[in-house]
């Protein structure tokens, strides 16, 4: 069967009308909150920095080029792993050295203590009879004539003869092991100094900075990376005197991020600074954030600090979703009587955390307004404007 032109047309009405689903009702799809009053004007806006939890530089101790750079900035590294790798072929060469003066030290020190037993076994005012050849009538005539003669008429005494090379000996035992102690101090100063050319990580971290590339040529003090500990976040903030007293320790006081569209988190006091600056007149307070906050070192942040020299003001405030800007006015939907959404402009105050801004006036506190209104809310058959500034 052929069908006419109109009959295909009122076929296809009919299917977009059985196919279509119902609509649901305005009122049913918007979401109303209440427009709560809070105290503001107590707290003061101040603003800061995240900053890591635990950062250092570490610097060149030790003249050379850069061998082995591991990492690049972002990249992790756990306590002690090798970072930097200075060049140490010179030190080697001057260790080598210092272990042969050691040992040739160490072989005197063994020499001087054989002759001071030798001393102590067979005198040295003895010896010469036993060197002697044949019957040594020399050696034995000055044994027992020639010395025993000397000391009776004072010339010479055996005793103190016998001490001065006791002492000899001995002193020559001491001057080997002081030889010894100063070759090891040499030993260990260069072992410092090539263990100093390897800079390593002082804890778990991650590198934020880096100031040299492999095979540059540095100089003690120069600064080589910035590491940090960054799995915990802190925000630094210089906090003018006055409101330094109204913070203590593992106080919270509410945090805005400037991350996305701003986040709000609860810091907790960690440390107050006892030094003022003299020149701002201002402390510096570090806030712990929570941790897996997605934010970095540098993030802008504001806090919200109590501020007991302000009387507190009652304004309501409404979620910033609830805003709408027509020109240079802002708006927000309220309830009305009928259920139906009314259009009232009000002026806008500040920030009253939790995501949410004061109303100075056009709201009394207590209306439910519309969150995320769409363009459609305004062009409810019912929907009216007022304006109440």
């Amino acid at each position: 069967m052929t069908l006419t032109l109109p009959q295909k047309l009122v076929l296809a009405v009919c299917a977009t009308v059985v196919a279509a689903p119902a609509a649901l009702p305005a009122a049913a799809q918007e979401r109303y909150v209440t427009a709560d009053v809070s105290e503001v004007g107590s707290t003061s806006l101040i603003g800061g920095s995240v900053i890591p939890y635990k950062e250092v530089v570490l610097s060149a101790m030790v003249p050379g080029q850069v061998r082995l750079l591991a990492g690049r900035e972002g990249d992790a590294f756990q306590q002690n792993a090798l970072m930097v790798q200075i060049d140490d072929a010179d030190l080697q060469a001057r260790r080598r050295s210092a272990v042969a003066s050691l040992q040739a030290a160490e072989a005197a020190l063994r020499q001087a203590q054989v002759q001071y037993n030798r001393e102590l076994i067979s005198p040295q005012i003895n010896r010469g009879m036993s060197r002697s050849t044949g019957m040594a009538m020399p050696q034995m005539f000055d044994n027992f004539f020639a010395r025993p003669f000397s000391s009776g008429v004072g010339a010479s005494n055996p005793w103190v003869e016998r001490y001065a090379d006791l002492h000899s000996q001995q002193s020559g035992m001491e001057q080997a092991q002081s030889q010894i102690m100063q070759a090891r101090a040499q030993l260990e100063e260069i072992d410092t100094k090539i263990r100093d050319a390897r800079v390593v990580a002082p804890f778990p971290g991650t590198i934020v900075a880096r100031m040299i590339e492999e095979g540059d040529t540095v100089q003690p003090g120069q600064p080589l990376l910035k590491f940090a500990y960054v799995d915990y976040l802190r925000i630094q903030a210089e906090v003018p005197v006055k409101l330094v007293g109204n913070l203590y320790q593992n106080m919270f006081v509410p945090a805005r991020l400037d991350v996305g569209g701003g986040i709000e988190v609860n810091a907790r006091v960690a440390q107050i600074f006892p030094v003022a600056d003299q020149s701002r007149h201002t402390v510096t307070v570090k806030f712990d954030l929570p941790r897996g906050i997605p934010a970095a070192p540098g993030v802008y942040a504001e806090l919200r600090l109590p501020n007991g020299s302000v009387n507190a003001t009652s304004l309501p405030t409404v979620p910033r979703s609830a805003l709408i800007q027509r020109g240079s006015l802002f708006g927000v939907f309220v309830r009305g009587g009928d259920g139906e959404p009314t259009l009232k402009m009000v002026r806008v105050g500040g920030d009253a955390g939790d995501d949410r801004v004061t109303i100075l006036s056009g709201l009394k506190g207590g209306e439910e307004v519309v969150v995320n209104p769409t363009a459609s809310t305004g062009r409810r058959p019912n929907a009216r404007a007022e304006t109440n500034n």
